[in-house]
């Protein structure tokens, strides 16, 4: 039989977490038939031969050919089922249904074009990351949903929702076939899965939310990690987006603080006391700060040498390992 959904999973030395993420997806229980497929872009550490030993169908690309839509399209291309997951090598299935459920909810309407789940801390990652994972995925609901324009002044007008209605993530998302036939990833060096989604909503369709199909997916990122992270995002914002994450030093200092604030009171809402909330919050501070900053870079990414962005932009440094 065809199968009906096909589990696609870009990989880059995916350690033994790959491992994990594959046992989850192929234990997953389904009322029909699927997939798995991975591609990888040139690792080092065994992540293909970790995948062959597992029967998992495994193809390989040149490292500098990786792109984050590119990729994705290849991959897309070479399954056969009606709707396409993706997730990373480093998302694993939450439950046996996260599958089942994710289908289901790409499947809620003839004109929902994708769906996305929620994401998990891992077992053992910063308080602040499980809370602030936990507090955002809690936005769009408990409940399975399909969110469409339907004030298109306000979607012009209002970049909160526009966000809401364009955020997806493919970390751990289903595409319908026939969509993507029609609207294939774009070819951008970032932000990829929002910039389709933003792209579908637009041309008239709805995306849905799968809260019961989630995926263990966290970063405790570092201070200079974080500011990376963020410059890229800002930047990616701006240019596929229009936005302006942050306009200002000052603001984005005064931002950082707030944040510091609340992650301070978090931890202290988690039981830390005396010298161990400390050093926490002092580090908090820190990455918060990092964060901030690296959105303001990012948002001023038109005004910097182009030996700063490579600098600042973590996925160009990734890329730079790719094809070294």
């Amino acid at each position: 039989m065809d199968p009906r959904a096909s589990v696609l999973i870009p990989v880059k030395n995916g350690g033994a977490l790959l491992g994990d993420v594959l046992d989850a997806v192929l234990a997953q229980r389904a009322p029909w038939p699927f997939e798995v497929i991975v591609m990888d872009s040139g690792s080092t550490d065994g992540s293909v031969d970790l995948v062959r030993a597992r029967g998992v169908r495994c193809e390989v690309i040149a490292p500098e050919s990786f792109g984050h839509g590119r990729t994705r399209n290849q991959l897309a291309s070479l399954s056969a089922g009606e709707f396409l997951v993706f997730i990373t090598q480093d998302a694993k299935p939450a439950s046996p249904e996260w599958l089942h459920h994710l289908i289901e909810a790409c499947d809620a309407g003839a004109d929902v074009a994708g769906a996305f789940g929620p994401h998990i801390a891992h077992p053992g990652a910063r308080i602040v990351t499980t809370r602030e994972l936990a507090e955002h995925f809690a936005g769009f609901g408990a409940e399975q949903s399909v969110v469409r324009i339907e004030d298109r002044a306000r979607f012009d007008a209002d970049p909160g929702y526009r966000q809401y209605l364009h955020f997806f993530s493919n970390n751990n998302s289903c595409l319908r076939r026939s969509v993507w036939e029609r609207l294939p990833f774009p070819d951008v060096a970032f932000a990829e899965d929002q910039t389709w989604a933003l792209a579908a909503v637009k041309a008239g369709y709805g995306k849905a939310y799968a809260p019961q199909a989630a995926v263990y997916h966290s970063h405790d990122f570092g201070v200079w990690e974080t500011l990376q992270r963020n410059f890229d995002e800002a930047r990616s914002f701006q240019l596929y987006f229009g936005y302006d994450m942050q306009r200002s030093v000052v603001r984005a200092w005064a931002s950082a603080a707030l944040l510091a604030r609340r992650d301070a009171r978090w931890l202290r809402q988690a039981g830390l006391r005396g010298g161990r909330w400390l050093k926490n919050a002092a580090y908090m501070a820190g990455v918060e700060l990092a964060r901030t900053t690296g959105q303001f870079l990012g948002t001023r990414h038109k005004h910097l040498p182009g030996w700063i962005v490579g600098l600042l932009s973590r996925d160009q440094t990734l890329q730079r390992g790719r094809s070294a």
